[in-house]
Formats: structure tokens, sequence, C-alpha cells
């Protein structure tokens, strides 16, 4: 009879130990990473596309038409080329959402930016093409070759516009100016700030160009070209 009330106590206790732990392990304590996608998963506050006073709202991706261009109207007049462009793209990819691509230049932006100043070659290879690849390599080996290391925080971006769009057989291209701010210094092997400054904010003004293959199953889009506006 007491091995039974003994066994008795220690089921109830493994329960509520099991209950307890289930309890702890489903909850995040902000270390864990959610899954990410570049382009589909976003947690920032988004970036409204503004063309004309008019103010674009996120769409539902997943609802976008083929023969619905009242997004694309909104940010480009009817008629001009930006509007064509755009429009071509959601004939040959009717999920194509500008406000959505917006989104996410957004994260990407910024992914590229900190993993540039990291030296992070890996995760640059994941969102560039080949030759902006090979491209930032060279900057990045002779930053390394010179003993140099760039410190560098990323503020924000205050604004996002479509300059071009355009479909070229199977390739959209896909040109928009991005208005950021950082704080970015380059320091020597002597810890001498060579360039920038460590406490001023500076306005950064971008010419990037994305391309993707409507043909292709990932979603991503890869930067293609860069350019400096400033």
């Amino acid at each position: 009879m007491e091995f039974d009330i003994v066994l008795i106590i220690a089921l109830i206790v493994v329960i509520v130990v099991f209950v307890q732990l289930r309890n702890v392990l489903g909850k995040r304590v902000g270390f864990e990473k959610p899954p990410f996608d570049s382009y589909s998963g976003y947690t920032k506050k988004p970036i409204e596309v503004e063309k004309n006073d008019k103010i674009v709202s996120l769409p539902d991706q997943s609802s976008s038409q083929k023969g619905d261009f009242s997004e694309i109207d909104a940010i480009a007049p009817e008629g001009s080329k930006l509007n064509s462009g755009l429009r071509s793209i959601r004939q040959f990819d009717p999920s194509f959402s500008p406000q959505f691509f917006v989104n996410g230049v957004q994260i990407v932006y910024e992914i590229i930016m900190t993993a540039f100043a990291q030296g992070d070659r890996n995760r640059l290879k994941e969102h560039l093409s080949s030759d902006v690849f090979e491209s930032f390599c060279e900057a990045i080996e002779l930053r390394e070759k010179n003993n140099e290391r760039i410190q560098f925080t990323f503020v924000g971006i205050s604004k996002i516009e479509f300059i071009a769009a355009e479909m070229q057989k199977e390739e959209a291209l896909l040109t928009v100016r991005i208005i950021s701010e950082m704080i970015s210094a380059t320091y020597n092997e002597q810890e001498e700030c060579i360039e920038g400054n460590p406490e001023a904010i500076i306005e950064i003004r971008d010419i990037w160009t994305f391309i993707r293959n409507i043909t292709s199953k990932n979603p991503n889009w890869k930067l293609f070209a860069t350019e400096d506006e400033n």
C-alpha cells in the first residue's frame, strides 16, 4: 500500500515537472531567432511607396491579380515608362507587388550593408549577383590587406522610390533609389580613424538595381547593379 502511494506521488511530481518544462520551452525568451525569408518575413514597420501624394497600403500578395494594376497606377502615372515596366512584370508574375518588393528591399539593404562592413562574404553571396559579389569581395580584400576595419551602425531607411522597371526576356529588373542613414568609420592598423566619423550620422543615397528570373520558383531578388548618388 505504501509502495502504491509513493508511486502515485512520484507520478504526480513527474507530470507537474513535465508541464512546467513544456511551458518554458514553448516560449521565446529573447535570444531565439525566428525563421527568416528576406522577402517574405517582415517585422519592421514597412516603408510605404509614395508617388503623386498617393500612399499605397501594404497589400495581401496572394490576392494580386494579373489584370489588376491599381497599385501600380498609384505609384507611377498610367502610360509612363515606369508604369509600363511595372505592369509588364505583373503580367509575367501575377503575384508581384511593388509594396511587397519595397518591404523586401528595406530588409535586404540593411543585411547587405552590414555584411559588407563586417566582411561577411557568405551572407553577401546570398543576395548579390556574381558580378556585384566579385566587386564587393575585391573591396573587402583590399581592406583586409591594409589591415583596416569598419565600425558601422545602420540607423534606418527614410525613403525608397522606384526609378525604373523592365522585363528582359524571363528576367525582371527593378531599379530603386534608397535614402538611408548610418554611422560609418574606417580605422587603420593603429586604430586611427582614416575615413568617416564614428559620432556622425550621414545620409546615403544609393541607386540599386535588383534582378529576378520570373520563371524561377525562388521568390528572392538579387542585387544586380549599384550606383552611389551622393
